[in-house]
């Protein structure tokens, strides 16, 4: 499927996708996120969906479950978080000082839809309305995105920095 027709097929159940999200998510924002995300893994595999018989129905499959997985990430992250305060450790995710890997490791942490736009904007070269065309991301939105990434990226790399030099020492 060519950008063309992800476009005509695709990008047009935009409309039905947010609604479900909103009726699913009861949050027009987290619903933007869900229907960005759901756009983001169609697009992966744009060069696989004209072997479905129903592209709707795989879209919201998609973010039936997108929704779900993050309803589950949120209940295991406040688990984690209460037995950290719990027990009083100190959040050690990332124990080597190689810069490229803490990197990738923050990067892969990032929620999917930052991740992928920070990808696509800074690895895979990709302008911005091209990610916006893929995404179906306002500017804004993707603005947001790349910033929220790139700072989470920068504080989450001077805070582990920072912890390998205190052990060190």
């Amino acid at each position: 499927m060519n950008i063309e027709q992800f476009n005509r097929n695709i990008v047009t159940m935009r409309n039905e996708l947010m609604a479900t999200a909103i009726r699913l998510s009861g949050n027009s924002e987290t619903a933007e996120d869900l229907v960005q995300e759901v756009m983001l893994k169609l697009w992966s595999m744009h060069g696989e969906l004209d072997r479905h018989t129903c592209p709707k129905a795989l879209a919201l499959t998609i973010l039936r479950n997108k929704f779900y997985d993050g309803r589950r990430h949120a209940r295991h992250e406040m688990t984690v978080t209460h037995v950290q305060q719990d027990h009083g450790k100190e959040d050690t995710t990332v124990e080597t000082a190689d810069e490229i890997d803490v990197i990738r490791r923050i990067m892969d942490s990032l929620p999917p839809l930052q991740s992928q736009i920070l990808r696509m904007k800074e690895i895979d070269g990709y302008d911005k309305e091209e990610i916006m065309k893929i995404t179906g991301c306002t500017p804004e939105s993707l603005r947001q995105n790349l910033s929220r990434a790139r700072r989470r990226i920068k504080e989450e790399f001077m805070r582990i920095t920072a912890y390998n030099a205190m052990n060190r020492d």
